[in-house]
């Protein structure tokens, strides 16, 4: 199957900005697993979680080709719609301030200091090592896998441009990790988490659309339009946010 790039570019950048995030969080564990408790424990975790999702993917993923692409539509864009503005939210409430940023280097730190809790590396396979880089991987890979399916499954041709997007991003994630050995702390993640809920939410609500059977104006051309209006209500709700936060510098959010 031909893939029309000229619709298609949205779904892979969706995909690989998305799934950017839920790899650099995933490598930060990896690394800190790798350097306390050594890298064959920490490799053979995450290899053994990339081979748990690709069995994931080959035993479920013909299973949506038999599903009407209606129903698809409708329940993974809600889903997706969902899950783009939790993420827009929390990206919105930590650039207004109101939450901290999330720091790669103190999640590092922090894990770090929870291996050196579990005692000195024990054997050949260090079963704390293989497991904690086990979960992360399949944790955040799992989240991958939504998000591929749930960008490509609402038209025909777009699983193909979500997975490769997602593969790219797994490229350079871990292309940077090899080189830098240490955690991207340097990555913008609120910036990508803001883009992605973004661009979630507006891939959801024409997906719920789509399902409902609304005529887009333009068809597939929608998505940016829906993309800018998301954007712009976002942006406005950063400076509304900074200023509640001002007024109540005590608010807790959960």
């Amino acid at each position: 199957m031909t893939v029309d790039w000229v619709h298609a570019w949205p779904t892979a950048l969706a995909a690989f900005l998305a799934s950017a995030v839920e790899f650099v969080e995933a490598l930060t564990v990896v690394l800190a697993v790798g350097a306390m408790r050594g890298w064959r424990g920490a490799l053979t975790g995450t290899a053994a979680a990339l081979v748990a999702l690709l069995t994931v993917v080959l035993l479920f993923g013909p299973l949506l080709t038999r599903i009407p692409l209606q129903a698809v539509q409708l329940i993974v864009g809600s889903l997706l719609l969902l899950f783009g503005l939790r993420w827009l939210r929390k990206a919105i409430l930590r650039a207004a301030g109101v939450i901290p940023l999330h720091d790669e280097t103190a999640a590092y730190a922090r894990e770090t200091g929870s291996l050196r809790a579990a005692g000195p590396a024990g054997g050949v396979w260090d079963a704390v090592a293989i497991a904690t880089a086990f979960k992360i991987t399949l944790l955040e890979g799992l989240e991958v896998v939504f998000i591929v399916i749930a960008v490509g499954a609402g038209g025909v041709g777009l699983l193909v441009p979500a997975g490769l997007g997602a593969a790219a991003a797994l490229l350079v994630v871990a292309a940077l990790g090899i080189v830098l050995h240490r955690p991207l702390a340097m990555v913008p993640e609120n910036a990508l988490k803001f883009s992605v809920g973004v661009l979630l939410a507006a891939f959801g609500t024409f997906w719920v659309g789509e399902g409902l059977r609304l005529v887009w104006p333009g068809g597939d051309w929608s998505i940016p339009g829906l993309t800018l209006a998301y954007l712009l209500v976002a942006a406005l709700a950063v400076p509304l946010g900074r200023r509640r936060a001002a007024a109540a510098p005590t608010l807790a959010v959960r």
